[in-house]
């Protein structure tokens, strides 16, 4: 009984979790074409006109792909020998919340909203069509993002003291009728003007007022592209260091070879050889030198 127990989860776990046979495949897909069938149903309720005629129909629409979501849910519990891991995994954070607003719903009106974050499961896609290889260089962007990350800090931690130094200015000069009215209000001008994007919904209208909104808008063009610089400056530091090697030289001890390189670049030492002997030479010559005086 338990060895037919154990062949049963065997073939649940090649099916949901592979991808490899034809079922698995199909299981996917079916997987992914129910995700997006029951994100576009959360979409299409959302309009006045849909959800005030065909409400009933997708509240019951709903509740079939939330109840198709749970089985799935408990049946990859089943397959695991531990689920409890797995609902702490990235996939099974998101198989959770795939259907925890519908449940919540029956307690929290509104809750069923929230439902959208069922889109995100189709992340599964990259298993399913073979695209695991961009995952590797979706690791070079965080990798670069993550050597990066002090030098943005400082980015922004920058932009945050001129926007709160400009928005208290602006503060100062401008008369609340202008719709400076508060210091956050300031700071908003200053965030939108900084970023030149110019809603036009709160303007100075002083002269100096504008003289530093004007300013503002010209140092915008001048910072905006340091954060983009300094990211890619890193991803160009990943691409080099995944085409070079850490191997060093057996001759000369030097890195940073490319990874089909044959020769040092440096030295010009054989790199998929060990430095011969220097001594071994001399040997070979005694040895002959020995047979030689023997015959």
């Amino acid at each position: 009984m338990q060895s037919g127990e154990s062949s049963l989860r065997t073939r649940l776990f090649q099916i949901i979790f592979e991808s490899d046979t034809p079922l698995a495949k199909a299981f996917d897909i079916a997987l992914l074409t129910l995700i997006l069938l029951s994100v576009t149903t959360v979409f299409l309720d959302s309009v006045p006109d849909l959800h005030q005629r065909f409400g009933e129909v997708f509240y019951f629409v709903e509740w079939g792909f939330t109840l198709i979501f749970t089985v799935e849910l408990i049946v990859r519990l089943y397959c695991l020998d531990r689920p409890l891991r797995y609902l702490h995994s990235f996939y099974g954070i998101l198989d959770l919340l795939a259907i925890l607003p519908t449940w919540l719903a029956l307690f929290i009106p509104g809750a069923q909203s929230l439902l959208v974050v069922r889109v995100l499961r189709v992340l599964r896609v990259f298993r399913v069509l073979r695209m695991m290889e961009f995952v590797g260089e979706g690791r070079l962007l965080v990798e670069a993002l993550q050597r990066s990350q002090r030098k943005i800090f400082l980015f922004l931690t920058t932009v945050l003291l001129i926007v709160t130094i400009f928005g208290a200015l602006i503060y100062m000069i401008e008369p609340p009728e202008a719709g400076f009215t508060s210091m956050p209000r300031a700071m908003y001008w200053g965030v939108v003007t900084l970023t030149t994007v110019g809603y036009g919904d709160i303007v100075p209208i002083t002269p100096l007022g504008q003289f530093i909104s004007a300013f503002m808008m010209i140092l915008g063009y001048s910072i905006i592209a340091v954060p983009t610089g300094v990211f890619s400056a890193e991803v160009i530091r990943s691409i080099q260091r995944e085409r070079y090697s850490e191997e060093a030289c057996p001759g000369c001890g030097h890195e940073g070879h490319e990874r089909d390189a044959k020769y040092c670049r440096f030295c010009g030492t054989w790199l998929d050889e060990q430095i011969p002997d220097p001594r071994a030479p001399e040997e070979d010559k005694t040895s002959d030198d020995e047979e030689s005086s023997d015959r």
